[in-house]
């Protein structure tokens, strides 16, 4: 019987009962034109991997060739492309200009305020088409201003703005000079920006007076000044004027960004990199603890992404329009916004804002104006959509659209099937991408020509890697739930935790030994060999001896037509061990009474999965603390369930979302 415990199973393994109902072939004219329709390259990549990952880097520009594919003779220290010389700014913008593609538009940037929201005219300036020629000055005189100012190889540069053309531009200048940079979310309060630079010991940092929140400016460098003190090697603040706030300014230290790539010379030369130097560290939450800064290098880091962003989005760089809904504060962004894209002379779309202002229409309004072909997002901003309704999308023109993809978290199979149907049309295939900040590219995918896929699994891995699923004693799990393991390196494998290499092996590598990286997710595989991704290992609650993924328990509730959005957290009980607490946005906009839909969703549960699954509180909100990108701050939700301090909430979509939530949850107890 569905959810109930199966007593044969391994000790600590879950309980996942996930169904794989329904089946999705590629369309045949799709793939009749996919980059990747010859199945045969699975077994090309498992035969050699080290040269089905050449072939790729081949592609790139080199300005001295690699002597050795792959040293893995100190693992998990792996090193890639060993003797190879290339720069990743130069393989971004030069090759294409030489090419002839400078007058390809690079980057299509629209504002949050393109639109005036009371004329409806458009702003001066509020929608710019970026070609690779203009793209590619922007670099060189941010290179050569950073230079100018004797920032050059090895040193850290911190970049804290909005998503501006100028924050891509700022990360290739770092890249051409050999900089390495620090990217901090500009959601972010100016407390993590400290500590990043802090733990970086960055010598820069780049900001902006001023980034936009739902058409209003929120200060960025006047919160930088008030943490001045704790960057101590912080010597130079570089200033974006993006809002005209007019911000105070410290002789000597702070400088304006356009006046200095102005007086900077256009053409700064590319600084020659070893394969294995920096590129960039980007930090990991530091809401468990300290922050991780994972460190990612040149050459093997550009050939994953230019890879899996060529396949994975079956990109036609001379045709495709393509959009990555994240912010490049994140992993998504640096890959595939930034290095993954513009390395593949791909055309773009950058947005700054919300999804849902000044109307819940603005991203299906930016797909009909760009004609965007590609479409890459969240599963959490998939389901927003959902609860906003159908009417929005209905209202544009989407036809342009041939592929979807799903990124940041497992997603529902409800949500995989309204994304399919209402804003695919029923016609574009979905890549449902598993990946993490460690991995730098996508390793458990869809290829959209290839790959008969199913609305909740991630499918298989990217030809090249090699996951697998094993048991606490570390043997395989070929059917079946577990820890979810990658037993192979691959190019955009992180090499380090910055400054940290042994808490790097402590945290990925010990478990199942050095040469077998730790994912931290637990995951199914079917008896097609498909993965499901459950969620976190930590994510699992523990109810009277049976283990229950919280992402499980979501699926379920979102699976009734009157939930739009579930999180699910476990809190400590006295008779059962932990017990099942959900908060749940109700769909529509009159729901009914929260103790009556309480009863039924706990019901619903019981009946979808079994007795032991039945939360014991329901909570009904209106909405749920989330970041700027949308991801569900569960933390802050078990913090309100044991009663604690919520610490700053400044960085949240809405912080007044916290304030109703902690309300609810008291009110309905």
């Amino acid at each position: 019987m569905a959810g109930e415990h199966n007593k044969g199973e391994q000790p600590g393994e879950l309980d996942v009962l996930l169904e794989t109902e329904q089946t999705f072939p590629p369309p045949p004219e799709f793939a009749a034109q996919a980059n990747a329709n010859d199945p045969a390259i699975y077994e090309q990549a498992a035969a050699d991997p080290e040269g089905w990952w050449a072939s790729w880097a081949e592609r790139l520009e080199w300005i001295a060739p690699y002597e050795q594919v792959l040293d893995w003779s100190d693992p998990p220290f792996a090193k890639w492309f060993v003797g190879g010389r290339l720069n990743a700014s130069a393989n971004c913008l030069d090759r294409h200009l030489a090419a002839g593609l400078g007058d390809r538009v690079a980057i299509h940037w629209e504002a949050e305020d393109a639109d005036d929201p009371e004329t409806g005219e458009e702003r001066e300036g509020g929608r710019r088409a970026v070609t690779y020629a203009e793209l590619s000055e922007m670099t060189n005189r941010a290179a050569g201003a950073l230079r100018g100012l004797g920032i050059g190889k090895g040193d850290v540069v911190g970049i804290y703005l909005p998503m501006l053309p100028e924050t891509v531009a700022a990360m290739l200048a770092c890249a051409r000079i050999g900089a390495v940079h620090n990217v901090v979310f500009g959601g972010f309060a100016a407390a993590s920006v400290a500590e990043r630079m802090e733990f970086s010991g960055a010598v820069c940092l780049i900001t902006a007076d001023a980034t936009l929140r739902r058409g209003q400016p929120v200060p960025m460098k006047a919160a930088v000044d008030e943490v001045a003190a704790e960057m101590p090697t912080v010597e130079s603040i570089l200033v974006v004027d993006r809002c005209g706030t007019d911000p105070p300014m410290t002789p000597g230290r702070d400088h304006s960004w356009s006046d200095l790539c102005a007086a900077a010379d256009p053409d700064c030369e590319a600084e020659p990199m070893d394969s294995e130097d920096p590129l960039f560290i980007l930090y990991t939450s530091g809401s468990t603890g300290k922050p991780k800064g994972i460190l990612h290098t040149t050459g093997g880091y550009l050939t994953g992404v230019t890879a899996t962003h060529r396949l994975i989005f079956d990109l036609h760089d001379e045709t495709d329009v393509y959009w990555c809904g994240a912010d490049v504060g994140w992993i998504t962004g640096h890959s595939y916004i930034v290095y993954g894209p513009l390395a593949n002379g791909a055309t773009s779309v950058m947005y700054e804002g919300a999804p849902n202002y000044p109307a819940e229409d603005r991203w299906w309004s930016i797909i009909e104006r760009y004609g965007v072909t590609i479409f890459y997002t969240a599963p959490t901003a998939i389901r927003a959509c959902m609860k906003w309704g159908r009417e929005h999308p209905e209202k544009h023109d989407l036809s342009s659209l041939r592929l979807l993809g799903s990124v940041g978290e497992p997603i529902n199979p409800r949500a995989w099937l309204w994304y399919h149907e209402v804003i695919g049309g029923g016609r574009c295939p979905i890549v449902d991408t598993w990946w993490q900040t460690e991995t730098g590219a996508i390793m458990i995918t869809p290829l959209p020509g290839l790959t008969t896929t199913k609305p909740g699994s991630a499918t298989i891995p990217f030809p090249g890697v090699e996951a697998k699923i094993l048991d606490d004693e570390g043997k395989e799990i070929e059917q079946g739930a577990g820890t979810l393991v990658l037993t192979r390196p691959w190019p955009s494998m992180a090499r380090t935790l910055y400054r940290e290499d042994e808490r790097f092996v402590e945290t990925y590598w010990d478990r199942y030994g050095r040469e077998t990286y730790l994912v931290g997710d637990a995951a199914r595989r079917d008896e097609d060999g498909f993965f499901w991704i459950v969620g976190r290992i930590d994510d699992v609650i523990n109810v009277s001896g049976h283990r229950l993924s919280t992402m499980e328990v979501e699926s379920t509730l979102v699976s009734n037509p009157q939930v739009a959005e579930a999180a699910v957290i476990g809190v400590p009980d006295e008779m059962t061990g932990q017990a099942i607490v959900a908060f749940v946005i109700p769909e529509g906009q009159a729901p009914p009474e929260p103790e009556a839909l309480a009863a039924e969703l706990r019901d619903y549960v019981a009946t979808k999965i079994g007795k032991l699954a039945r939360p014991k509180r329901i909570v009904v909100c209106d909405d749920l603390p989330k970041t700027r990108s949308g991801k569900i701050m569960r933390r802050l939700l078990r913090d309100i369930a044991a009663g604690e301090h919520l610490g700053d909430v400044t960085t949240l979509r809405d912080p007044d979302v916290v304030r109703d939530v902690e309300s609810r949850f008291r009110q309905q107890a």
